[in-house]
């Protein structure tokens, strides 16, 4: 009875040895070698955004551009892979990563902390400011925030535009649309009054139609405002590659240079 008891003990021991040791490993990280592999890399993004990302005739042939484009096309480098650019709404390019279509997204994200529960985000390669555009001709109409009550705001779905203009923008009815020059082309019709974008994005609409305006109205920007590269959770390996690319391109110019060069870009394109 002894022995058979000092066997089961040392069968009990070396049993919950093994299940510590299973259960104090960790999933191995293959977010690199997963894409390596491939020899390409998925990247998701909502084409509206200029000049993060845009379309445009290239030799006769509609494509994406802008700044955000060529980010990506730098990860690709360093990942030794192609870059396959994969367009959809803003709304669906996160959820792409969940659903395993695309390997990583760049469109114009803020890496909120609701969202950072979900994804892994890069170090930050833009810090966005958010402003109102509207009418000319209404101008001295709309100067601070409360200006807009009861009034129609266009914001884009499941943007954070789309929160902010709820947060700040005080007693306006927020109308959330999907597509940008939907936005724009509801405010030139007079079915909304104003519009919530990126600055960057706003001129961008704003140099392109002379009866429209950015407005004095001062729109507060949080630390998560800052644009990020999206990826699956658990993302680390692939999260350090891509960080070392954007920490170089922002120590050198190259993305102040590369959003210029896209903005002028966007601005000289026909609409």
């Amino acid at each position: 009875m002894k022995k058979t008891r000092i066997l089961t003990g040392l069968v009990l021991a070396v049993s919950a040895f093994l299940l510590t040791a299973c259960g104090s490993s960790t999933k191995e990280d293959t977010s690199v070698k997963d894409i390596q592999k491939k020899g390409t890399i998925t990247v998701a993004m909502n084409p509206e955004f200029a000049p993060f990302e845009f379309k445009t005739l290239v030799n006769g042939k509609d494509t994406i551009v802008g700044s955000d484009v060529e980010l990506a096309k730098a990860i690709g480098k360093e990942l030794g892979v192609k870059v396959k650019f994969s367009s959809m709404s803003f709304n669906n390019v996160l959820a792409s990563l969940q659903s395993g279509k695309a390997d990583i997204a760049i469109s114009g994200i803020s890496a909120t902390e609701e969202r950072q529960k979900v994804y892994d985000f890069s170090t930050s390669y833009y810090e966005s400011k958010n402003v109102v555009i509207v009418k000319k001709d209404k101008l001295a109409d709309y100067t601070k925030t409360t200006s807009l009550k009861d009034k129609s705001v266009a914001t884009q779905k499941g943007t954070i535009q789309e929160n902010i203009a709820k947060d700040q923008l005080k007693g306006a009815k927020v109308v959330s649309l999907v597509q940008n020059g939907e936005m724009i082309n509801e405010l030139k019709n007079g079915q909304v009054d104003a519009v919530v974008f990126e600055k960057p994005i706003a001129q961008a609409y704003v140099d392109k139609n002379s009866d429209l305006a950015i407005s004095e109205i001062d729109l507060k920007s949080g630390d998560s405002d800052a644009y990020a590269v999206a990826m699956p959770k658990g993302s680390k390996a692939l999260k350090a590659k891509i960080d070392k690319v954007i920490t170089k391109l922002k120590k050198d110019g190259t993305l102040d240079k590369q959003v210029q060069e896209a903005y002028d870009l966007s601005v000289s394109s026909a609409d």
